[in-house]
């Protein structure tokens, strides 16, 4: 196996109060320090291709600072080693240091080993979520309309996702849209022709305005707008399927949830970048609530390209079906399969290594 820390690495990850991180590896040499300002920082070492992590600094005073930089060194090494989906975790003498992610499932202890996990470790909110380690809002019916379903938590304000994708050495951010922030660029999207092929959204800047006003003030819905280091590429809505139109079409659970993507920038549309997004927005809708079992999807039936994306990508093609305005293909994608198959990761077969010569692919899950 190629030693991928024989070179030097670099990896961003985000603490559970907010901090950014850097790691860096060489030569099988991990270290963790907060990515805005200088100073010293958690050692550990990952020798033998990846299989073990082992502390090897004093750990900082603050047991929070220490959870900090764990976690960080953790999700940087399964990045760089992406084949791995166990890790071994040593700290001779400071065993008791790690605790604190035995008891959040992270680390399993098997025969007098520390053990991480892959799947345990992406299923921790705080690393990605801007609201941290909320717990899940408290469950409470209400009818709207003739729809009974959760009372839902309030719609999120900024940023609410943020993930380093590794092989494009960028940070993929998700945003609530707002819009006096957003609406000159939503309108250029909406009009660009690939886009309103599929979304038949085009028109003028008073008809975006009313578009976005309306999802804002839509409490099933959540607009958000996707940036690469800042700079905006994407509009996702993603929404609950209880209360939405797709409901009546399937036996839909309370928790189920659908999503809709337009890529305004076409030079954000090769497969490097789909590798990105996509597995990066069913991790945030899965994080975002744990109550989530299940995806759902809703593109057209004749968009064979896109649903041969998805299909690739993890979900299930469950039915063709009759919407009002089209003929429409229902896939579904399972919480169980997307973090025991790791499907963050990028599909097999896609081409990740060169964002610029991927082929672009079109556009999914569009309205």
């Amino acid at each position: 196996m190629q030693d991928h820390l024989a070179s030097a690495r670099e990896f961003v990850a985000f603490s559970a109060r907010g901090r950014p991180l850097r790691i860096v590896g060489r030569d099988g040499a991990v270290t963790v320090g907060d990515a805005r300002r200088a100073g010293a920082g958690v050692d550990f070492a990952c020798p033998d291709g990846g299989d073990t992590l082992r502390l090897v600094s004093d750990p900082p005073s603050d047991p929070g600072d220490f959870r900090d930089a764990a976690l960080a060194a953790l999700e940087a090494a399964f990045a760089w080693f992406p084949d791995r989906d166990v890790l071994a975790v040593e700290a001779p003498a400071r065993e008791a240091w790690f605790e604190p992610l035995v008891a959040r499932g992270v680390l399993t202890r098997a025969d007098n080993r520390l053990l991480a996990r892959a799947d345990a470790l992406m299923q921790q909110p705080a690393l990605w979520l801007a609201r941290g380690e909320e717990p899940p809002f408290p469950e409470r019916f209400v009818l709207s309309g003739d729809r009974r379903h959760p009372l839902r938590r309030p719609k999120p304000e900024g940023v609410t996702y943020a993930r380093f994708i590794p092989w494009l050495g960028e940070t993929l951010t998700f945003r609530a849209a707002a819009v006096e922030d957003d609406l000159d660029v939503f309108h250029r999207w909406m009009n660009d022709p690939r886009v309103a092929s599929f979304w038949s959204e085009s028109g003028d800047l008073e008809h975006h305005r009313r578009y976005l006003e309306d999802l804002i003030a839509d409490p099933h819905m959540i607009p958000m707008i996707s940036a690469f280091d800042g700079v905006p590429f994407a509009y996702f809505e993603i929404y609950w399927a209880k209360e939405n139109r797709l409901a009546p079409f399937y036996d839909v659970d309370d928790y189920d949830r659908g999503w809709h993507v337009a890529v305004g920038e076409a030079s954000r549309r090769g497969g490097a970048y789909i590798a990105a997004w996509l597995p990066s927005l069913m991790h945030f809708m899965f994080l975002d609530d744990p109550r989530t079992r299940r995806i759902v999807g809703e593109p057209a039936a004749s968009h064979v390209q896109q649903i041969r994306n998805l299909e690739r990508s993890g979900f299930a093609r469950i039915k063709t079906f009759d919407f009002p305005h089209k003929r429409a293909a229902l896939v579904s994608l399972l919480r169980e399969r997307f973090f025991a198959d790791r499907l963050w990761l990028p599909a097999q077969g896609r081409e990740v290594g060169s964002p610029a010569s991927a082929a672009p692919l079109p556009l999914a899950g569009a309205a």
